[in-house]
């Protein structure tokens, strides 16, 4: 099923990740043609429709400009990329702060706003951000990667109401703990069963960035699995 994606161009930030790769896997095989940009190496073997960007820090302003205006216009981005660090807050350094709104808040912004740039001469398009069930449950010992999450779902309503006039729809994802080979090995004697998986917050991303989307904008979308 393309939910009319078939032909378009669609960004995916954070796409080599195991999250992204079920996300991309989705777009494809909706007829999306995918542009990723990264920061290591590109694959020695991209698949059929997808298009890697080496080289990209986008926690760097002008590198997220450059990448943006080196493809074409995307009908949808898609911001994946960001990072996470639970610590008490006592043990939270200014430093670990910083870093946690450079990677998850600085990131979606620097990406969100190259892409309304890029959509608003287009007609409009579809933007999809991701947050974290702890911007609504919250849990002890990670003050500061909360704060950043609770940033990227203010950034995501608050765009939405911008950009309403422009065509352009932005939503965002909140996963619990998303069954990945990492937490897995982190959490050994966790309850797996009840994480939501990669597949299943892609579908719900790709509808949500998909022209079949036509209502929903400044959505906090709970994915939480049975966590």
């Amino acid at each position: 099923m393309s939910l009319g994606l078939d032909g378009l161009h669609v960004v995916i930030t954070g796409g080599d990740g195991a999250l992204g790769h079920a996300v991309v896997q989705a777009f494809v095989g909706a007829g999306a043609i995918c542009h990723l940009p990264i920061l290591g190496r590109p694959p020695a073997d991209s698949a059929a429709g997808v298009h890697t960007t080496a080289g990209v820090d986008l926690t760097d302003e002008q590198a997220v400009v450059d990448f943006y205006t080196s493809v074409p216009p995307p009908a949808a981005s898609i911001h994946l990329a960001g990072g996470f660090k639970a610590k008490p807050i006592a043990e939270t350094t200014r430093a670990d702060l910083e870093q946690q709104l450079l990677l998850n808040l600085a990131t979606a912004f620097f990406c969100c706003r190259e892409a309304v740039k890029a959509m608003r001469p287009h007609g409009g398009g579809r933007i999809v951000n991701v947050a974290a069930r702890v911007v609504e449950v919250p849990t002890s010992g990670m003050v500061a990667y909360t704060i950043s999450k609770a940033g990227v779902a203010a950034l995501t309503r608050a765009l939405a109401e911008e950009v309403r006039g422009d065509g352009i729809q932005v939503n965002a994802v909140m996963p619990s703990i998303i069954d990945t080979p990492a937490n897995r090995a982190a959490m050994p004697n966790a309850r797996v069963d009840r994480w939501p998986k990669p597949a299943e917050l892609a579908n719900t991303i790709l509808w949500l960035a998909s022209p079949e989307n036509r209502l929903t904008s400044g959505a906090l979308i709970p994915v939480y699995g049975k966590a």
